[in-house]
C-alpha cells in the first residue's frame, strides 16, 4: 500500500478534524452575540416590552448553541466513522472483481 496514500488520507480527516471545531466554534460566538445583545437590549432601548425582546434573544441565542452542539457530534461520529477505511481501498477494489 502507498504511504504516501495512507498519510494524505490522514492529513485530510485531520483538517476535517479542525474544520468541524472551527464551524463549531463560529456556531458558540454567534450564540454569545445573542446572549450579549439579549443583555443589552433592555438598556439601550428602553421600552415597555423590552423584557420580551431579552427573552426572545436568550432564545435564540439557546437555540443556535443547541444546534451547533448537535451537529458538531453528528459530524464527529461521521469523521470517526471514516477513519476506519483509512488504507482500505485497496482491500475493497480486490474484493469487488
Amino acid at each position: 500500500m502507498n504511504k504516501d496514500l495512507i498519510l494524505r488520507e490522514n492529513l485530510a480527516i485531520q483538517r476535517t478534524v479542525l474544520a468541524n471545531q472551527t464551524t463549531f466554534l463560529s456556531f458558540l460566538r454567534t450564540s454569545m452575540y445573542f446572549l450579549v445583545a439579549g443583555l443589552s437590549i433592555r438598556n439601550l432601548l428602553e421600552m415597555e416590552n423590552g423584557l420580551a425582546y431579552q427573552v426572545l434573544f436568550y432564545s435564540i441565542s439557546v437555540l443556535i448553541f443547541v444546534y451547533g452542539l448537535i451537529n458538531y457530534i453528528r459530524q464527529r461520529k461521521k469523521i470517526q466513522e471514516s477513519k476506519k477505511h483509512i488504507g482500505d481501498y485497496k482491500l475493497e477494489y480486490l474484493s469487488e472483481e
